[in-house]
């Protein structure tokens, strides 16, 4: 039987870009809890059902098998702060948290795109990991884009396609390409810069970049859009991406190292160095603007 790589069959599972939501419970003594999910699906219309899979290793996940009711809110754009506390802190999460409970006596979270009052239909046993089917009761759905999740991070689709209706005639796609804690780049004679491809095409331009990428040796998980910038009559996106294959194409720098790096271009500069100040916490926010000035949009500030 092949033994398969825990960490790169986690990395493929990441490679399916998802909503994100946040599960929400109460113990037996009434203490609210919650998780940041995006194994979360429906199943069925009728009967009115959905899933969530929470993981064994949870401190709350005794509670979530043994509830009778609870509820799936699939968060908004600008909800990246929600979803971070219910993923990491370890506090009083709901003190972080605008909330309020429904008259099923569940926990919605505010501000969220849909929220799904259940009651609890099943429990399945999946390995490391739990089937929680609920049968929903209620729920509510608001006008709005949720938040996305692919590769490791959060991303707002409605930001990134705004940015990239601007696109011109031509289009440069970039891709900073982790692996590991370092950055794969290519070598110019004016300098390093990310791996990257000119297209006159406006559709499709995600596939047109990991096409072009894995055409030269190096198969990649593309993200979302990291800067969306105007360089004279070429506009320029540059995107988020990770990969696990070692490759031999593209040279390879430690994150850490970035600011000593000369790369080809000043923009290059400022975009690289702000990713790897960025790369500290994991916060990564979307430039627009053009070569010379833009804003820097967090997923917070994306609403």
């Amino acid at each position: 039987m092949t033994t398969l790589d825990p960490h790169a069959l986690r990395h493929a599972f990441g490679s399916f870009m998802t909503g994100v939501t946040v599960v929400t419970t109460k113990a037996a003594d009434g203490t609210p809890l919650g998780f940041t999910a995006n194994s979360f699906s429906s199943v069925s219309l009728d009967p009115p059902l959905l899933l969530v899979c929470p993981g064994k290793f949870l401190s709350s996940y005794d509670s979530f098998a043994r509830a009778s009711r609870f509820a799936v809110n699939v968060l908004a754009e600008g909800q990246e702060e929600v979803a971070n506390t219910f993923a990491r802190y370890k506090g009083d999460r709901f003190a972080r948290t605008t909330h309020h409970g429904d008259d099923h006596g569940n926990i919605l979270i505010d501000g969220a795109v849909a929220q799904f009052s259940c009651t609890t239909h099943r429990v399945m046993e999946a390995g490391d990991h739990a089937i929680l089917v609920g049968k929903i009761e209620d729920f509510n759905h608001d006008k709005g884009r949720g938040l996305g999740y692919a590769a490791g991070q959060f991303f707002s689709l409605g930001l990134e396609r705004a940015a990239l209706e601007h696109a011109g005639r031509s289009a440069l796609l970039g891709a900073i390409i982790t692996r590991g804690d370092d950055v794969l780049l290519e070598k110019t004679e004016a300098g390093y810069r990310p791996p990257q491809v000119i297209s006159t095409e406006r559709q499709d331009v995600r596939r047109t970049l990991v096409n072009n990428i894995s055409s030269r040796g190096q198969p990649v998980t593309l993200g979302p859009a990291y800067a969306v910038f105007d360089d004279g009559n070429t506009q320029c996106s540059y995107f988020l991406a990770q990969t696990e294959a070692p490759g031999t194409v593209f040279a390879r720098c430690a994150i850490r190292d970035i600011p000593k790096v000369t790369f080809a271009t000043l923009a290059i500069t400022d975009m690289m160095r702000r990713f790897a100040l960025e790369a500290e916490t994991c916060n990564f926010g979307l430039y627009v603007g053009d070569a010379q000035r833009g804003d820097v949009h967090h997923l917070q500030e994306r609403t």
